[in-house]
């Protein structure tokens, strides 16, 4: 073919062009996987700038980030000129006048490499297509890139062809502002917004001329420029930008003099590698994300979207600063009632031995050290047992010691952890979660991870299956000893429980009046009436997603849940009936604003608006009822304008989980407190149950929420009945009885029980050695009383209560 052209410096030209044309496309095609993928137009026309994603609260605030690299995109218009000359006058002078290849500069770069005197050609678009598109990444080589010479030669023409492409789809300005975009200023921070926020704590419209020059500077080495680590290798830097922008006019002399003379003046911000707002939050909406970004195309860490979660910022920090204030107390307590001890313990009381070994034999880097040592014991107890420098969690901030792996073990086995979540039911917006007490060291989120025994939370859906088979909270049991038969593994067993200390009224009370109580007596003999499949199968209709063991002790919580679980099936009775599925996302957007979904929480009908109803009375029997285990509650200022609370506490055996679960007129909150080691607890019912762990929680978080006008959260009394309500409901309740039950736990429910018991029918109900609600009780006339209490004998009872309740504190204090 070539033979036909004569003239053979003209034919030999046309063989050189011929071939370069045949390399180039080959190149560009990835010929049998020689060069490796090389950018296409979609690529160059949608390019990804690694951005990071945002996190904000319902109300707007920034609280995390999700990067790979961290960096926020600026526009043109927010870059100074200033900025922009700095970056011409030193990486690229005849950047508006080429079309992304520098001809002068190369043949220059090349005559000056040849005399020694190596010196780079890249032009800014050059640099944007390296920064960009990853040209010399491993995973964008082929099979050359094992020749060491030929490779750089294909590197540089993948940088060429990808410059020219994006200098012909984009104008100089987008070009300046992607590459002020995607550069590098080390420590993970990527781009000019970020670094200036960084450095100098500013927006980048804000830069002065001087700040701009050193930001520039650094992109030749970013450690060696580092201003923080490097100050005067940094100053030396900014001046030579200054000078190569004096040099081209972009300065006069005098102003070169006036920049050149500044301190470096750097103003550290809040942007460093561990600014990724790193919480039980963002990782719970990480998770929550997972498949909504798969099905959608989109990469949580780099497609730069902006995240608006349905967190109210109020009511989260009014809920962390409850947790901190009463999970301090709690510690205390622990630690005191433990002191010279060691906690782990079995469910007769006596000591674990072996509870630190076998713990280490858990931990991933038993099997290593296994594995290392060749099984051998001695050298793997060695190793575990070998102090070392680290940092601890503690109230009194983050401590560094010299402990083994054995002592960590023994140090964090004895810390008390908590989950809170806070929900409005009626749009399934999650306000408050809490997923422990410190995400830094306890990573595991009690909110929707963990699972525990509900204890006396789980008995409400009893009470429900109770009114869902016909009854009426004015319906009566008898406070007495049962003994109810059950099949297992084929044959006939028996299910005795007994009450808290052991003893039985043998008074009649009202379903409101035991749930308030939270008798188990009565709550056993109801599940046995309804059946226990049936109160399994309403607590799974109401939001209960986890297995539930059909049992007859099922009603006492003998299940693991999650935090998560029993507020969305509270949520329920709140809503109509309707089980609402909690979303902790309300809209996402693009890192410009525009929407890209909105989610709405799925609805579905669970019981009728009538029971409901029924419930949520029922509720509010644990505040109005005589020995409502929710009366600790007086200790706080909860009781203006006529408020309503409804809830219930829990404590599940051994006082292992203590529960709170809170219902007002507008939102429901759960708490759950306890160690994450299941044998580590507390050692009595006035220090462990949930009345005593989580239930203040609840009553200090919602104090603050009510003393804040703007948290748009308001004192008020439940609704009234939505629909004609067709059973009775509004009974009276007798003289309190003493009361059998005020500690709330299946500690009862042990094996480890008297042989006898008694019934007593004393006729004053005694304090409870510990309780402000029970030592509080309003007096009562022998004859049956409304539920309804004397305004009088409301105030009289708040101030004993909370002369107990600031006895009660002061023996915390000095615990």
């Amino acid at each position: 073919m070539f033979r036909e052209i004569k003239n053979k410096p003209l034919r030999y030209t046309v063989i050189v062009i011929y071939f370069v044309i045949l390399f180039f496309c080959a190149l560009e095609l990835n010929f049998l996987w020689l060069f490796g993928y090389s950018p296409t137009i979609r690529d160059i026309k949608a390019p990804n700038m690694r951005i990071a994603s945002e996190l904000y609260t319902a109300d707007g605030k920034l609280i995390g980030r999700y990067y790979k690299e961290n960096r926020t995109p600026v526009e043109f218009n927010q870059i100074t000129k200033g900025t922009i000359n700095a970056l011409v006058a030193t990486e690229d002078i005849r950047f508006f006048k080429h079309s992304g290849i520098d001809l002068t500069s190369l043949f220059s770069s090349a005559l000056s490499t040849v005399t020694g005197d190596k010196r780079g050609a890249s032009t800014i678009t050059q640099q944007l297509a390296k920064n960009l598109y990853r040209t010399r990444n491993n995973k964008r080589q082929g099979f050359v890139k094992n020749i060491p010479g030929v490779r750089t030669i294909v590197f540089k023409l993948k940088e060429w062809l990808t410059a020219l492409k994006l200098e012909r789809e984009y104008s100089k300005e987008d070009i300046l502002t992607m590459y002020l975009n995607t550069v590098p200023f080390g420590n993970n921070t990527f781009g000019i917004k970020t670094a200036a926020k960084k450095y100098f704590n500013k927006e980048t419209e804000k830069l002065d001329v001087e700040q701009s020059a050193l930001l520039v500077g650094m992109l030749k080495a970013t450690t060696t420029y580092n201003p923080e680590n490097n100050p005067d290798k940094a100053i030396e830097r900014r001046n030579v930008v200054l000078s190569q922008m004096e040099k081209y006019n972009y300065l006069t002399a005098a102003e070169y003099k006036k920049y050149s003379s500044r301190p470096l003046g750097i103003r550290m911000g809040d942007v460093t590698e561990e600014d990724r707002g790193d919480s039980y939050l963002r990782s719970a909406v990480a998770k929550y994300l997972d498949k909504w970004c798969d099905d959608n195309g989109y990469d949580l860490y780099e497609s730069g979207l902006k995240i608006y979660t349905t967190i109210d910022s109020k009511l989260q920090q009014y809920a962390e600063e409850a947790v901190t204030d009463q999970m301090k107390i709690l510690q205390k307590r622990l630690n005191n009632v433990w002191s010279g001890q060691n906690p782990w313990r079995d469910s007769g009381g006596n000591e674990i031995v072996d509870f630190p070994q076998k713990a280490a034999q858990r931990l991933p880097i038993y099997a290593l050290l296994k594995k290392k040592y060749n099984n051998n014991q001695d050298s793997i107890d060695y190793y575990l047992n070998k102090p070392k420098k680290m940092k601890i969690f503690s109230w009194d901030g983050d401590k560094v010691v010299d402990y083994s792996t054995m002592d960590s073990i023994k140090y964090y086995a004895k810390i008390l952890n908590t989950g809170m979540m806070t929900l409005d039911p009626v749009n399934g917006h999650i306000k408050v979660w809490v997923g422990g007490i410190d995400f830094e060291h306890f990573k595991y989120d009690h909110v929707n991870q963990a699972k525990r025994q509900a204890g006396s939370t789980f008995k409400p859906f009893a009470y429900l299956a109770a009114l869902e088979s016909g009854m009426s909270p004015c319906d009566k049991f008898t406070d007495k000893p049962v003994k109810i038969p059950y099949v297992e593994d084929d044959s006939t067993k028996y299910w005795e429980p007994k009450n808290s200390d052991y003893v039985f009224s043998g008074r009649e009370m009202s379903l409101r009046w035991a749930m308030g109580k939270s008798v188990n007596s009565i709550t056993a003999q109801i599940t046995e009436k309804v059946g226990w499949d049936n109160v399994v199968k309403y607590a799974h209709e109401c939001g209960i997603e986890s297995p539930l063991k059909s049992v007859p002790s099922v009603s006492l919580g003998s299940n693991d849940v999650s935090v998560f679980e029993m507020v969305r099936a509270y949520g329920t009775f709140l809503n109509k009936g309707m089980r609402t599925d909690p979303i902790l996302v309300q809209k996402i957007t693009d890192h410009d604003g525009n929407l890209i979904q909105e989610f709405k929480a799925e609805q579905k009908r669970a019981i009728s608006e009538e029971i409901a109803w029924l419930m949520l009375y029922m509720f509010r029997g644990g505040m109005e009822e005589p020995g409502g285990t929710s009366r600790s509650l007086w200790e706080w200022d909860l009781w203006k304008k006529g408020n309503q609370i409804g809830g219930k506490t829990g404590t599940s055996s051994d006082y292992v989980d203590g529960w709170y679960m809170g219902i007002t007129k507008d939102l429901v909150t759960g708490v759950w407190v306890g160690c994450d080691e299941r044998s580590v607890h507390f050692r009595s019912s006035g220090t462990g149950e949930g009345a005593h762990t989580a239930l203040p929680i609840f009553g200090k978080f919602m104090e603050k929420v009510y003393h804040d006008p703007a948290s748009g959260y308001t004192y008020g009394p439940f609704p009234k009945p939505w629909v004609d309500i067709t059973r009775e409901y509004n009974c009276t309740t007798p003289p309190p009885p003493r009361d059998t039950t005020v500690s709330d736990s299946l500690s009862i429910d042990s094996l480890a029980l008297p042989d006898t018991l008694t019934i007593d029918k004393p006729a004053v109900e005694p304090q409870h050695e510990t309780s402000p609600a029970a030592s509080a009780a309003p007096a009562v006339k022998p004859e049956e009383i409304e539920v309804t209490v004397d305004p009088k004998e409301e105030r009289k009872r708040k101030r004993q209560e909370k002369r107990e309740a600031r006895r009660q504190k002061k023996e915390d204090e000095n615990n």
